[in-house]
């Protein structure tokens, strides 16, 4: 966990670029992004550096040749604010500044050297800049836990929706989804609309925590740092956010793909992943000459929410599994590509559970309500019954503040640590899921939904009163393929009894004479 004093620093940072003029929260964590690759550049061509001392070879790495030393990290970091912010704005003899040089980097130097085109360099004083390289010098770069629990506070900080509903996925429910789907071995994961790269760093994460083992072998290794992980995004912004958030949580080559996940442009996406975790954009519209044509072919639609759909389908290998957050209305919808949709996810794959999350889940970036689907690509059907979770509480507070709820004699690290899964590993957190505490479950179900979901046999004796259930495929065809859970659960009304008029007149009149005499004495008690 990113420790309190570190905090204090990144807010204060923070703080310094919000008087400074940029109010924009990307912008921030774009600008302090450029500033680690460029401090990622130089520790590795000081690694090279010895090595080659070492071994007596020439280096294989150069991202700093000749004059270009200046531009090195470990060169300026103790330059006085001035001298320092001139090497960031003022050509050289070369028309290059650190900013220009590191613009240059071709791939070695990492994935994010690929998505520099069009970056703007917006630190705006000599001060605010020396105040933010002394900040990430004090950083241990060499943990990756400190790297990335750096970063994730960083993207926490992210509170302003986006453009077509997109928006930063909370953490807790990320990692619900992927303790669910449980990533493999051989898995080749994807989110196709990757943002900060929520989803596949916490698909990497649970890896780390649950199956180190599999590190000792070399030919994982390779496949978790090269092919594991995919992501597809049109925001050259997010691009780099999201695989410098990669690198720092110990991915060393994730394929980031810059296109639009629904146009022609992205056609080659077909049949590759065994795993997809996907929040996109909700309520977008597009136009029906912009939208890939296979797409089209499975849901003649301009929704976005239910093209993705239709994307994911096309991108799962036969066998592949999806777990994707969809607003409620594809559940119920009416149109005919809604009843499509839902008719082609029943009929020809394998639906297997919905998640209905309360609206509050998305605050304050959105009230939408929304839901988690979970199914199977297997183009042949395979649908039995489906299960159904009504989430009732996350956690947190379901209002703007998404306060953490604390249960009785835990502290509020203790909850955010359980709700997010942080530093709990698989067995811990069916334990804690096992909880028989009412409290508990009442403020947060997600220990409950992992620990059901991983236990469906056991589902089937469990009544339509309850948080979850099963339902059977042939009542949901009945229900013309409605998928809201409303139109399953059912609702027991208890019987509330109330007392006879004339008995509550009576305490009525009897609280009367009893107010009275209280006044009479009190008058009694001025006039003595």
């Amino acid at each position: 966990m990113i420790t309190g004093e570190l905090k204090s620093q990144v807010d204060k940072i923070w703080n310094s670029f919000w008087t400074g003029g940029v109010a924009n929260p990307l912008t921030v964590i774009e600008q302090l992004t450029y500033l680690i690759f460029i401090r990622r550049l130089d520790e590795m061509e000081t690694l090279e550096e010895k090595k080659a001392n070492q071994m007596g070879i020439d280096k294989k790495l150069e991202f700093f040749t000749g004059e270009q030393q200046k531009f090195r990290w470990s060169h300026f970091k103790d330059k006085d604010p001035d001298t320092m912010y001139n090497l960031f704005t003022r050509p050289d003899a070369n028309g290059l500044t650190v900013f220009e040089h590191m613009k240059q980097m071709d791939k070695k130097a990492g994935a994010f050297a690929e998505f520099m085109k069009g970056a703007t360099f917006m630190i705006s004083t000599p001060r605010l800049l020396d105040q933010v390289v002394q900040m990430i010098d004090k950083i241990n770069m060499q943990d990756r836990d400190t790297k990335g629990d750096l970063y994730e506070y960083l993207l926490s900080k992210i509170a302003t929706a986006g453009t077509n509903g997109q928006f930063r996925t909370p953490r807790h429910i990320i990692r619900m989804m992927v303790d669910m789907m449980q990533p493999q071995r051989e898995d080749t994961i994807c989110d196709p609309s990757s943002g900060t790269a929520g989803f596949l760093v916490s698909s990497a994460e649970y890896i780390y925590e649950n199956h180190s083992d599999w590190f000792l072998d070399a030919i994982f290794r390779k496949h978790f740092h090269n092919q594991m992980f995919t992501g597809v995004e049109f925001d050259t912004t997010m691009l780099r956010i999201g695989v410098m958030n990669l690198q720092l949580h110990g991915i060393e080559s994730p394929r980031l793909i810059g296109k639009d996940a629904l146009s022609e442009a992205n056609e080659d996406q077909t049949n590759l992943y065994s795993l997809v975790l996907a929040n996109p954009p909700f309520k977008g519209s597009l136009d029906y000459d912009v939208v890939e044509s296979s797409l089209l072919s499975v849901t003649k639609t301009k929704k976005t929410e239910l093209l993705f759909i239709s994307l994911i389908l096309r991108m799962l290998k036969v066998g592949g599994r999806a777990a994707v957050i969809v607003p409620d209305g594809v559940l119920f919808g009416s149109s005919n590509a809604h009843k499509e949709l839902r008719k082609t996810l029943i009929e020809d794959q394998k639906l297997e559970g919905i998640i209905s999350m309360p609206s509050g889940v998305f605050k304050p970036y959105a009230g939408v309500s929304t839901a988690v689907l979970i199914f199977t690509k297997t183009n042949s059907g395979g649908t039995d019954q489906v299960w159904f979770y009504d989430m009732q509480a996350d956690g947190f507070s379901l209002d703007d503040k998404r306060t953490p709820l604390l249960n009785k004699n835990e502290t509020v690290e203790d909850e955010i640590k359980a709700a997010l899964g942080i530093g709990i590993a698989a067995e811990e957190r069916v334990h804690y899921g096992q909880k028989s505490s009412e409290e508990s479950h009442s403020k947060n179900n997600i220990p409950d939904i992992q620990n059901r979901w991983q236990n469906r046999d056991k589902e089937a004796s469990r009544a339509r009163t309850e948080q979850s259930f099963l339902v059977p495929k042939s009542e949901i065809v009945e229900n013309d393929y409605d998928l809201s859970i409303n139109r399953y659960k059912k609702i027991v009304y208890e019987e509330v009894k109330y007392e006879k008029p004339e008995a509550i007149i009576g305490e009525i009149e009897l609280l009367d004479a009893q107010r009275n005499e209280l006044l009479n004495q009190l008058k009694a008690a001025l006039n003595d």
